[in-house]
């Protein structure tokens, strides 16, 4: 499992389980997506007082494996890890993990594109973004 300097705490919710009783599949999208909004939050790249509009990201690819099921009332945190930065996006590497075993319970990689939402066009990743994700990934 690659490092993660940043995990999220994810509460496992009743509303999340399928008929199986185990956590949906779909869900983890969900839990995927607040770890990377918090993860932002801690790098000073954005703000809860913040419109969703000048964030300049978009998800533009995910990719899900799962490894083991996820029940209510599991403790369960998850990781994010910038794998890459490009020229305009940004590759993401996410797990959902349990606290008590460190077991991955599902990971994936998620593609990010820096996009200005009111021109409605890509544009390049900020020089302070990339500064400031290498120095966090690098423990600087």
């Amino acid at each position: 499992m690659p490092e993660y300097k940043f995990f999220h705490p994810t509460e496992v919710r009743y509303g999340d389980l399928d008929p199986q009783g185990h956590v949906n599949n779909a869900k983890y999208l969900t839990y995927f997506e607040q770890a990377r909004v918090y993860y932002l939050i801690h790098l000073g790249l954005f703000s809860k007082d913040q419109s969703f509009m000048d964030i300049g990201l978009i998800v533009a690819d995910i990719h899900i494996a799962y490894h083991a099921p996820t029940h209510y009332g599991d403790e369960i945190k998850t990781g994010v890890r910038t794998k890459k930065i490009g020229g305009k996006s940004i590759i993401v590497e996410q797990a959902v993990v349990d606290v008590a075993t460190g077991k991955e319970m599902a990971k994936g990689e998620v593609v990010m594109v820096t996009y200005d939402y009111r021109a409605q066009k890509t544009i390049p990743v900020p020089d302070n973004w990339r500064e400031i994700i290498t120095k966090f990934e690098n423990g600087g």
